[in-house]
């Protein structure tokens, strides 16, 4: 019995609650939010509660924000590149999106905010967008192709595939990466708020606004207070076009979502489109292996910015690749079957802003949640959130100019810059998923890169693993005519 309290105790005393300290212990804010992610202490498939494992801290709010803000934009995106080509009406896009935010809330809760605190938020597969007109042209049915996805998900999971290929990716390779995604999106962005400007006929302000972001996020960096830029680059932004004479309105009524799976997946109602057959499974196939496939770069991009951000011994914390393919898999799964719109992938607009806070993540889950029930039945924010003076500038400072620094920080060091460079240089060619793949068999051959790294190689993790995912990622874009300049090799996803 003695022996029973004493090792109670001993748990106590190593426990979150028992180590943390008020922050006006600490002299600075950042030292008592590094403080807390060293003493925290996450439990895998067991209750995490709020105060007793965690704290909610006001830098929270902000990846909370950002990620609300992301996953609006990705989800109405996705459900909108499936409407056009089906024919479905104005309003299926505005009802899926809040149908989605619902579902997205419980699962949130459910594994990042109570039983897998190191899983990062399941948020919106991006890349897939460009390929769903692909689907759709081929006869997909989303209810398969969402169904597919999480099977392979859960296959990647729990045979470690993603922490596995996370470990044979040198920090060239993942540098070179997120260079490239950072880029990429920054000059996205960039676009999309100026071709918002001339369409409005105000050119000067897209310019106006990108300046001002742009001084912004360099006097927060000088003060150390860079966690601030989503908040006051949307205020900035939203701001300053709106004094400047852009115009803007909300227009999305306060309202609640159907909730019936029927409903969605009716041959009158919802897609329209009834049941998947199993022809339906057979034809989106290739693009769901693609898809998962496509995971681990994506997750590990993610992660790395984490281990980047974050002080020493806080390892407990980070993200966890296998956990996060699990829950994105289950929530996929689900949320196909109850007919939403979303294709899942690890919530860059979340993990990004909250790394650079300092932040763990199941706390800025429990608000993400939060946010995003309220964006989904309150209706307004979602007219705020994809306002481009709102919607880019939050992007550019939350995830991509992190990103940039982030790769440049990884390729400062050692035999880097070479993987780096083709990374870059074949992602530019087909896309990043190609560019992840082919590099990390030639840096793990010793082709390129560090040459000392790839002596330690086994055989397997040199050139078999690697070699495999190659091949099969670039058969898979073969068969679905991802490969510039050559048709698909399967007639039926020739458009």
């Amino acid at each position: 019995m003695n022996k029973d309290a004493e090792n109670k105790r001993h748990v106590d005393k190593d426990s979150y609650e028992a180590k943390h300290k008020p922050s006006s212990e600490f002299e600075t804010r950042e030292q008592y939010l590094e403080h807390e992610l060293q003493i925290m202490a996450p439990k895998r498939w067991r209750p995490n509660l709020p105060f007793r494992d965690y704290r909610f801290e006001w830098e929270d709010t902000i990846p909370a924000m950002a990620g609300t803000i992301g996953k609006v934009v990705m989800v109405g995106a996705i459900a909108a590149t499936f409407a056009g080509p089906l024919g479905l009406a104005d309003n299926f896009v505005l009802e899926n999106v809040r149908y989605e935010l619902i579902i997205v809330s419980f699962f949130i809760i459910l594994f990042s905010g109570f039983l897998l605190p190191t899983a990062n938020l399941a948020g919106t597969h991006g890349p897939l967008i460009p390929l769903i007109p692909i689907v759709v042209a081929a006869g997909g049915h989303p209810m398969a192709f969402g169904l597919l996805i999480g099977a392979f998900g859960f296959l990647l999971a729990i045979s470690k595939g993603g922490s596995l290929l996370a470990k044979l990716t040198s920090k060239g390779v993942c540098g070179g990466l997120l260079l490239y995604l950072g880029f990429i999106g920054t000059i996205s962005q960039v676009k999309k708020l100026f071709s918002w400007a001339d369409a409005i006929q105000m050119s000067h302000i897209a310019f106006i606004v990108i300046i001002g972001t742009i001084l912004l996020y360099a006097l927060l960096e000088h003060w150390k207070k860079r966690w601030l830029a989503v908040p006051l680059s949307c205020l900035l932004g939203g701001g300053t076009a709106f004094l400047l004479g852009a115009p803007f309105s909300f227009k999305t009524a306060p309202g609640f979502p159907n909730m019936n799976p029927m409903y969605w997946w009716g041959e009158n109602t919802g897609w329209m489109l009834g049941m998947p057959s199993v022809e339906s499974f057979i034809v989106v196939l290739p693009f769901a292996v693609l898809a998962v496939a496509m995971w681990s770069p994506d997750f590990l991009g993610h992660q790395v910015f984490q281990k980047i951000s974050y002080p020493e011994r806080s390892e407990k914390v980070q993200m966890n690749i296998d956990d996060t393919m699990v829950s994105a898999s289950a929530r996929q799964t689900i949320g196909s079957l109850m007919g939403g719109a979303n294709f899942t992938s690890s919530w860059g607009t979340y993990i990004v802003p909250a790394a650079i806070a300092k932040r763990p993540i199941p706390a800025g889950a429990i608000l993400t949640a939060i946010f995003c029930v309220i964006a989904g039945l309150w209706g307004y924010p979602m007219d705020l959130a994809i306002w481009e003076p709102v919607l880019c500038v939050a992007l550019i400072v939350g995830v991509f100019i992190p990103l940039l620094e982030a790769g440049m920080e990884m390729t400062r060091e050692g035999k880097t810059t070479q993987s780096a460079a083709i990374v870059v240089f074949a992602s530019t060619l087909v896309n990043p998923a190609f560019g992840w793949s082919l590099t990390m068999l030639l840096d793990n051959l010793g082709l390129i890169g560090c040459k000392e790294r790839s002596s330690e190689l086994t055989r397997m993790s040199r050139w078999i693993i690697p070699g495999i995912m190659f091949l099969t990622l670039t058969s898979v874009m073969a068969i679905v005519g991802l490969l510039p300049g050559i048709p698909a090799l399967l007639e039926g996803f020739r458009q």
